[in-house]
């Protein structure tokens, strides 16, 4: 991979809709899962999550016997945020770089610690964690018996045949309200592009849903994540996807300590297809379990998405940095789209989302209120531009 001239990545905050330019935040490369959204636009109402310039400087004077890690474990926990010990040497790392600190296990009592490059990852995790309470709640109410009035059912006479489609119609309505409770919006349009396609069985669908739905909650991710780095990976859980080398719904690489081998097909790879989204699905759990995703925290978009292209290259944590990663790659994780360009982290979240609009229509980026229209805009509709 060839990469260009220096360059400073920048937004273009005009969405495709025509929305007005919009003031210029790290929001820019947010993650929007529907509900997570909400927890974004809930969080900005209540005065929780200010705009950048109007957040109060965050640092700290390190303690005897501190560590940088320790500091950021304890700076996040403070915030409602509770990280594993990769996530807190990851952030330390870059506070360590912003704080122009050569070796992050050098630090003394006194030193002044400027923190707030921790506030981009703070604000993405706790909008991740309200995202899965959303979806725990949604999922819980689901389950939920409906129970109809007594009142209602008894002057429903259900022995005539207007009592019994009333009586079907009630229950329809029920079952579409809870489906609509999901809020995962991206998902369940993936799944269903997926079964008109036929790579899903439309009897799968609520199985298919919940095992993701599962996976989230166990991994700490967003449903509609996994539903965007599958339509890049696998034009949407085609489960016979094959590029010769990857193969299945998140594209299981032949070779050894790779994906295919995690999921137990090492020594037959192109086995992996013989095998349903939903089987799959499995096999997906087994390799985010050997990839340690939920040592990361909650993860957002582009990390997911590492996880499945090249785990290493989560390391690298700066949005506008070039990622190593090997091989040809979709020309949409270039930054503005230019093969002779590199892929960074910006360039990762602005083309999936291009990806997931482009083939399931940009009417899954919209939301009921300009509010959260304004913070899912960057995201869903940026274009990062290349500034000579």
């Amino acid at each position: 991979m060839r990469l260009d001239p220096s360059y400073n990545p920048q937004v273009n905050t005009t969405d495709a809709s025509g929305m007005p330019k919009l003031p210029r935040s790290q929001l820019a490369y947010a993650r929007t899962a529907p509900a997570f959204t909400r927890a974004m636009a809930s969080a900005s109402l209540s005065g929780s999550l200010a705009p950048e310039g109007s957040t109060a400087a965050w640092g700290t004077a390190v303690r005897s016997g501190q560590t940088l890690t320790g500091i950021v474990r304890e700076q996040m926990a403070a915030r409602g945020v509770n990280i594993s010990n990769n996530e807190a040497m990851r952030l330390a790392q870059t506070v360590a770089r912003s704080n122009n600190i050569a070796n992050p296990n050098m630090i003394h009592p006194g030193q002044q610690l400027n923190l707030d490059s921790l506030n981009f990852s703070l604000q993405q995790a706790q909008a991740v964690n309200q995202a899965i309470a959303a979806n725990k709640a949604a999922a819980a109410s689901a389950a939920a018996p409906a129970v109809t009035p007594a009142a209602n059912v008894n002057t429903l006479n259900t022995n005539t045949a207007l009592g019994s489609a009333t009586l079907a119609g009630t229950a329809q309505v029920q079952l579409l309200t809870r489906s609509d409770r999901s809020g995962n919006v991206v998902l369940e349009k993936t799944i269903d592009r997926a079964i008109e396609k036929g790579f899903i069985p439309a009897q799968d669908k609520q199985a298919v849903m919940n095992k993701i739905v599962q996976l989230s909650q166990e991994h700490r991710f967003a449903p509609d994540d996994f539903a965007r780095l599958t339509l890049m990976e696998s034009d949407g859980m085609n489960p016979k996807a094959s590029n010769s080398r990857c193969h299945g719904i998140i594209q299981f690489c032949d070779g050894p300590d790779r994906g295919a081998a995690s999921a137990g097909f090492g020594a037959n790879p192109k086995a992996i297809l013989g095998h349903s989204v939903l089987q799959q699905l499995d096999m997906v759990g087994k390799y985010f379990d050997d990839t340690g995703l939920k040592n990361f925290g909650p993860v957002g978009l582009d990390d997911l998405y590492l996880t499945v292209l090249t785990p290493a290259a989560r390391n690298e944590t700066r949005p506008n940095a070039a990622l190593n990663i090997p091989g040809q790659q979709a020309a949409y994780l270039h930054v503005n789209r230019d093969m002779r360009a590199p892929i960074t982290r910006n360039s990762i979240l602005a083309g999936l989302h291009q990806n997931a609009n482009e083939r399931l229509g940009t009417e899954v980026a919209q939301r009921p209120s300009m509010q959260a229209a304004r913070l899912s805009a960057y995201a869903a509709q940026a274009a990062v531009t290349e500034a000579r």
